[in-house]
């Protein structure tokens, strides 16, 4: 099948200063608010559980692995996401798929706040939850191609790797932001009434954000202007389509070399919470600062890996990223395991935990981005992230509280992330060490 004839698109190298800002910030914007909800779910875990998954009579680490399936389940609608809107943002254009997922993700996540729950309506209240869980599943499996194109595409000679980071790096802001307000939440309000109507406030704050998000985003340049300029935005020119199975190999192979990112990510930035929680009795005042200092440690070194990548290629830092977590997972996790220790060791432990995460999480997306050509960047670096979050993210909740509560093992965690990481290593040992000197095709 062929594509319709469009707009050429603008080399990255020759793209007006004004147009890279705007891209970055409207691309990083949606992006931001994708990864809020996910963290804030994450975070009440426990709550949305005893809310919506334990009826009476139901056990709590029952109630949790319900909420975590759910969880596990939207994950899985991703590359379904990346599909359609990654095909929609290759062939009708860049800006308006990005609308759309932000407005499908706003839109139900502020739903997820209004929602009744299993006391109001009965069993009705998780189908309508998991529901909702889906839509956002779907959009936000669109977000990542598009997001990642555009800020790629428009981004300036020798700074792709940057630019590309800016996506990783809202991921943290996101992660944090969601985590802040759960910390708020949990300090000021009691108990009932955290679990009465505060675990609302989170999901519906996402509504004015989105409204934010949804103005940036109109104001990209049009996807097709008149000549002679074209916009950073167009649609990918006219030119040999890649063969499939070429596509589909290469969707593969960004699968390999994002799943220790994927799983070690989520492993110590989101499932954190409920895992010391459960495993190791901590409050839950005390697991959410644990997750704050993780997230800190990998927002601060995102921008850095991915500035470095761009002088000393992305196979060595993404490599060397790998590489620490499957050394250092284990050991990190019995230090935080240890009542013996300090609470500054233990914290100073998540902390670098975090930063070994954000040495893949900062060239990652660029990576992506110089695997496919513009024919089918959208679509593919797209499918490779959100099936990667799907097998490896998406069931990280699901597995260790499960895994965990059937053999009593508290390493299991630290098993999973070091696992995939050694696995994701081999295939980041085949990246070329000249990647990102190269033009994107």
């Amino acid at each position: 099948m062929t594509t319709p004839a469009a707009s050429p698109v603008r080399p990255a190298s020759k793209a007006r200063p004004d147009d890279a800002r705007r891209a970055l910030v409207a691309g990083s914007v949606g992006n931001f608010i994708e990864w809020y909800e996910f963290g804030i779910y994450g975070y009440f875990a426990t709550v949305i559980a005893a809310q919506f998954f334990t009826p009476e009579g139901g056990s709590e680490a029952e109630g949790l692995v319900k909420a975590y399936a759910s969880f596990a389940l939207a994950f899985f609608f991703r590359p379904v996401g990346a599909a359609v809107f990654g095909r929609f943002g290759d062939r009708v254009g860049r800006r308006p798929a990005l609308v759309l997922v932000v407005c499908l993700m706003t839109g139900a996540t502020a739903a997820i706040g209004a929602l009744p729950t299993y006391a109001t309506i009965g069993a009705a209240a998780p189908w309508l939850l998991t529901l909702l869980r889906i839509l956002q599943g779907l959009s936000a499996g669109g977000e990542f191609g598009g997001a990642v194109s555009v800020m790629t595409e428009c981004a300036p000679p020798g700074r792709r790797g940057l630019y590309g980071a800016w996506q990783s790096f809202t991921v943290a802001l996101g992660l944090l932001a969601g985590a802040a307000v759960a910390v708020v939440l949990a300090s000021v309000l009691t108990t009932s009434q955290l679990h009465g109507w505060g675990w609302r406030v989170p999901f519906l704050l996402t509504l004015p954000l989105g409204l934010v998000a949804l103005q940036l985003r109109l104001r990209l340049p049009p996807d097709e202007p008149p000549p002679p300029a074209p916009p950073v935005l167009a649609p990918p020119a006219p030119g040999p389509r890649p063969r499939a199975g070429e596509t589909v190999r290469a969707v593969v192979l960004g699968v390999g070399r994002m799943m220790g990112w994927s799983a070690a990510g989520y492993t110590f930035l989101v499932v954190l919470p409920s895992y010391l929680q459960s495993a190791l009795g901590t409050t839950f005042r005390q697991a959410l600062l644990g997750t704050v200092l993780a997230n800190l440690g990998f927002a601060a070194s995102i921008l850095p890996a991915g500035w470095l990548s761009d002088r000393i290629g992305r196979r060595t830092v993404m490599v060397t990223g790998a590489l620490l977590v499957a050394v250092l997972a284990l050991p990190l996790l019995h230090l935080v395991q240890d009542p013996g220790r300090p609470a500054y060791a233990k914290g100073a432990a998540l902390f670098a935990a975090g930063v070994c995460v954000g040495l893949m999480a900062g060239p990652g997306p660029a990576m992506l981005a110089e695997m496919f050509p513009a024919r089918v960047r959208c679509t593919g670096l797209g499918l490779a992230y959100a099936l990667s979050n799907a097998v490896f993210s998406g069931c990280a909740g699901l597995i260790i509280t499960e895994v965990v509560e059937r053999t009593g093992n508290v390493d299991v965690p630290g098993y999973y992330a070091a696992v995939t990481c050694a696995v994701s290593l081999a295939a980041l040992l085949t990246l070329r060490g000249d990647d990102h000197e190269r033009a994107l095709r």
